[in-house]
C-alpha cells in the first residue's frame, strides 16, 4: 500500500468495537495513516453511516477521493442482530440510560411475539429516540434531553425488510433486522415492547450488514493499524 492509494481512494471495512464512537473509529484511522505516509492535513477521511458506543460491528471508511461514495453507501439497506430485553424501558432506549419504568410479561408467549412481528414489517411510522443526534431547534436532540428539555419529535417513515426472532428466552429477545437507511433499531426495540403491552428496551446491537458489504469481512481498528504498520 502506498499513500496513493488512499488519496485516491479507499473504502475500508471495520468492526467497531464495544464503547468506541464511530468518529474514535475514523479518527484513529486517520492517525495511522498520517502517520504511517506522512499524508497533508488536507487528507479526507469519513464513515458511511454512524454506530452507536453500545453498537458494534460493521463501520465502512471511505478515504480520499471515495468519500465522495459516503451517501450512496449510507443510503443501502443495512442488516443488524440484536437483544431487546422485555418488561422494562429506559429514556435512551438503551443501556445508556437507567430503567424507568417496569412492566408485566407474564402474558408474552412465544405466540404473541410472533403474532406482533408483523406490526414492524414494510414501510412503517417511528420516532427517533430522544437521545440521538438529531437537531431540532439548533441543538442535537440529546442536547434538550440532558437539559431536562421536553421536545416533540415528529415519527418519520422507514421500512422494514425482515424482522425475525432469533432466539427467545423471555424477558430477552435476539433478533435480526433488515432495513433502509435512517431506521432506529433502539426505537423498534421500545416500540415493539410496548405493542407487546410491555415495555422494551435494546441491550445489544451489531451492524452485520450494507448492502453487499459483511462484518465478516472486517477488522477492528488496532487489527488494521498492525497490518498498515507491518507493510513495507
Amino acid at each position: 500500500m502506498q499513500a496513493e492509494d488512499f488519496t485516491e481512494g479507499k473504502v475500508l471495512l471495520i468492526d467497531k468495537p464495544l464503547t468506541w464512537s464511530s468518529f474514535q473509529a475514523v479518527n484513529k484511522l486517520k492517525y495511522v495513516l498520517k502517520r504511517k505516509f506522512n499524508l497533508s492535513k488536507r487528507f479526507k477521511i469519513g464513515h458511511a453511516g454512524t454506530l452507536d458506543p453500545l453498537a458494534t460491528g460493521l463501520l465502512i471508511i471511505c478515504t480520499g477521493k471515495f468519500t465522495k461514495k459516503i451517501n450512496e453507501i449510507q443510503a443501502q439497506e443495512k442488516e443488524y442482530t440484536g437483544t431487546i430485553l422485555l418488561g422494562a424501558t429506559t429514556p435512551s432506549y438503551d443501556l445508556e440510560t437507567e430503567v424507568d419504568q417496569t412492566f408485566p410479561t407474564e402474558h408474552i408467549t412465544e405466540v404473541l411475539l410472533q403474532e406482533t412481528l408483523p406490526q414492524f414489517t414494510g414501510e412503517i411510522l417511528q420516532k427517533p429516540p430522544v437521545f440521538s443526534a438529531i437537531k431540532k431547534d439548533g441543538k442535537r436532540l440529546y442536547e434538550h434531553a440532558r437539559a431536562g428539555e421536553e421536545v416533540e419529535i415528529e415519527a418519520r417513515k422507514t421500512t422494514i425488510y425482515e424482522f425475525e426472532l432469533t432466539r427467545i428466552a423471555l424477558p430477552e429477545v435476539d433478533f435480526r433486522v433488515k432495513c433502509s437507511k435512517g431506521t432506529y433499531i433502539r426505537s423498534l426495540a421500545h416500540d415493539f415492547g410496548k405493542a407487546l403491552l410491555s415495555g422494551g428496551h435494546l441491550t445489544a446491537l451489531r451492524r452485520t450488514k450494507i448492502g453487499t458489504y459483511d462484518v465478516a469481512d472486517a477488522i477492528s481498528p488496532n487489527e488494521f493499524e498492525e497490518k498498515i504498520n507491518h507493510e513495507d
